[in-house]
């Protein structure tokens, strides 16, 4: 039996556990919050998050203990916000990770350092890139909990690893590919958060779908520039690592980087957007580190300027979207 830790108590945590615990590996699931889980323990069910999931404790162990969740297991899934892994992990020592593969399911960078979680935990632990992977989509967790067909890629320096943790995620609902582009599958899906986020201003702004679609066209040629630049390999973002991911993110209900953006653009305050939502939407955090980082790469890229002068500098979304329309192509 394949042991598992589990980091983080949020939707997407919340879908990874029923993906391996339902295929029969011990997962080991930190959560910071007590009462969830007791609740776990009582009930069998996230209180919080994709509540109708009824997890099989023979296969689940609930804990708020993260030093033992994480020396119990061999895997070691990364799924809390990109903000606060910093405070997450901060209790662990410095060689708590030695040893094992560490599976980055965080679709943002660390905020004010703007790295890749990769990198950090590559910094901070020293567990080398190739004892790390990414996981992208395109898969919402909602999806998952309604067990709807999903498609997962484990990037990866590593194939044979990856194709082992591929193994621990397959069920008659989920398929997963490896694929050898760790740090673009990253990047990537930082990016398409800030590009969903866009994509729900224009939809709060009342432009239609006819604009939308030249949005995700132009956002494509956005990342692939950005691509080029920080980490330049032979790759087509035409894979659903990449394209695929960023259309359900742009597009689908349950995006809440859409959503967020969706509020901005009907005129929400940020604080207020964050406050009513009751969710991270890591486009917000990615906006700024990207566009920090693009200081020094000068890659043309008007939708995720657009987005964060929008959310820092507080320039009017329709004043910025007027600018930005005339833009595209």
């Amino acid at each position: 039996m394949e042991k598992v830790a589990v980091l983080g108590g949020g939707s997407w945590a919340t879908a990874l556990v029923k993906i391996l615990s339902e295929n029969k590996s011990q997962v080991n699931w930190w959560m910071r919050n007590e009462n969830d889980v007791q609740h776990l323990i009582n009930y069998k069910h996230n209180p919080r998050y994709l509540s109708q999931v009824s997890f099989d404790l023979n296969f689940v162990k609930p804990s708020t203990d993260i030093k033992d969740v994480v020396a119990s297991s061999d895997w070691v899934i990364l799924a809390v916000p990109a903000a606060f892994v910093q405070l997450a992990l901060a209790n662990l020592p410095a060689d708590a990770l030695r040893g094992k593969v560490v599976v980055s399911a965080i679709k943002g960078m660390i905020p004010q350092e703007n790295i890749l979680i990769t990198s950090y935990v590559e910094r901070e632990f020293e567990v080398p890139n190739s004892h790390q992977l990414v996981i992208a989509g395109p898969c919402h967790a909602e999806e998952v909990a309604l067990e709807k067909q999903s498609y997962l890629t484990i990037g990866s320096h590593d194939l044979p690893t990856a194709e082992r943790f591929c193994e621990l995620l397959r069920n008659r609902y989920v398929k997963a590919n490896p694929l050898d582009d760790l740090d673009g599958i990253e990047y990537c899906a930082v990016m398409k958060n800030i590009i969903a986020l866009a994509c729900g201003i224009a939809r709060g702004l009342n432009f239609g779908d006819n604009f939308q679609a030249v949005l995700v066209s132009n956002a494509m040629f956005e990342i692939e520039r950005f691509l080029d630049t920080i980490m330049p390999m032979h790759r087509s973002l035409n894979g659903s690592a990449y394209l695929g991911d960023l259309l359900v993110t742009a597009y689908s209900q349950f995006s809440r980087n859409r959503t967020f953006g969706n509020m901005i653009g009907h005129g929400y305050t940020v604080k207020s957007a964050q406050i009513e939502m009751n969710m991270v939407a890591e486009g917000y955090y990615a906006a700024q580190s990207i566009y920090e980082l693009n200081k020094t790469l000068h890659v043309d890229m008007p939708i995720t300027n657009a987005v964060y002068l929008i959310l820092y500098e507080r320039i009017s979304p329709a004043v910025e979207f007027e600018i930005l329309k005339d833009k595209f192509k």
